[in-house]
């Protein structure tokens, strides 16, 4: 209010770079106010968690406020002296950028590593495990599948593009890390085409397990999920959708004939042409194959987050159309290109 003085105001949202010097050139300096920057890092799941336990705390401190003060307020849950870390405003408002955006990126490179891999035949899990084994590189966030999500990841990487556009920087590697990342689901959708060699789906129903953008969650903005069962109801198909917690955010966001909601995963699985996994959730990693076999009117699973061991898929008589990975067909059987798909 315009009584308030001598006040110290830290910001935990995600600002744009330069917010914080934007808001303190703002407040006349005789009442004494200072504003300093302190992002968060929490996911979605875990929020509490990482609370609690942070692996940093980074400090964009006003110079006028002693570091003291920030050690007093945050020492219960300051592990080591190294996990707290002071700068300016503006380099802790771009380090949250920055963190969202490495991150993005790694899975926008497995992804189009996951492309190459398909059109040479190469395992990109194999290829996974041979890089992340490397301590400089790791495996956090190095999964292909069909893209990144949420409410932080596409947004944060979308403003900092914007934000350097308005200082007439374009930021080509971001702007390729969204291309990517948009394009992901389309081309998964054309494995779907392709192995029922068309591009009109109608009389199939697909079941498709997960909507959430990532497992433990309800959340569905910018899920890869929803534009693909999008285009996949464009193209005709019946989709029959579970997921764990998700499924009331679904019939908010998408209303449509053809789109059922199931209450388990084998309700979905039930008489569909093939399934789609979309989201890891644990319940998916444990399947009775046998039993699903039984219930699909086609045996056919497309993998979208390469949860699936291929060679088990195919010895329990399954097709599997996976990312960046050679598929496997159906070995009990002999395969044939002229295969009628029930419909």
């Amino acid at each position: 209010s315009e009584n308030t003085k001598n006040a110290f105001f830290i910001i935990k949202s995600t600002v744009p770079p330069g917010t914080c010097e934007e808001l303190s050139s703002m407040i006349d300096s005789s009442k004494n106010i200072s504003i300093s920057m302190c992002p968060e890092f929490l996911r979605e799941g875990s929020a509490v968690k990482d609370f609690l336990k942070p692996d940093r705390i980074v400090i964009g401190k006003n110079p006028n406020i002693s570091e003291d003060l920030f050690l007093t307020i945050f020492s219960p849950f300051i592990r080591e002296n190294k996990s707290i870390i002071f700068m300016d405003t503006l380099s802790a408002e771009l380090t949250k950028y920055a963190s969202n955006s490495f991150l993005a990126t790694k899975i926008s490179f497995m992804n189009e590593l996951s492309i190459y891999a398909d059109l040479k035949g190469a395992d990109i899990e194999k290829v996974r495990m041979g890089i992340g084994l490397d301590k400089r590189i790791g495996f956090e966030y190095l999964y292909p599948g069909l893209g990144f999500g949420g409410s932080c990841f596409p947004k944060d990487i979308r403003a900092l593009i914007d934000n350097a556009n308005d200082a007439n920087l374009d930021l080509k590697l971001l702007n390729s890390v969204i291309a990517i990342n948009d394009n992901q689901v389309d081309i998964f959708t054309k494995k779907i085409t392709g192995y029922f060699e068309s591009d009109d789906l109608s009389g199939l129903t697909i079941a498709i397990w997960g909507v959430s953008f990532k497992p433990n969650t309800d959340d569905i903005r910018f899920a890869p999920s929803i534009k693909l069962i999008k285009n996949l109801l464009s193209k005709g198909a019946v989709v029959k959708a579970y997921d764990p917690k998700a499924l009331n955010n679904l019939r908010e966001t998408i209303q449509h004939k053809n789109l059922s909601f199931c209450q388990n995963a084998f309700d979905a699985a039930k008489d569909s042409n093939s399934l789609i996994i979309a989201t890891e959730w644990k319940e998916f990693f444990n399947i009775d194959f046998e039993e699903l076999k039984t219930i699909l009117k086609n045996a056919v699973i497309f993998d979208g987050r390469n949860i699936y061991d291929p060679d088990l898929l195919a010895r329990k008589g399954f097709d599997y159309i996976c990312i960046g990975r050679p598929n496997r067909k159906n070995i009990i059987s002999e395969y044939s290109k002229s295969l009628n798909v029930v419909k």
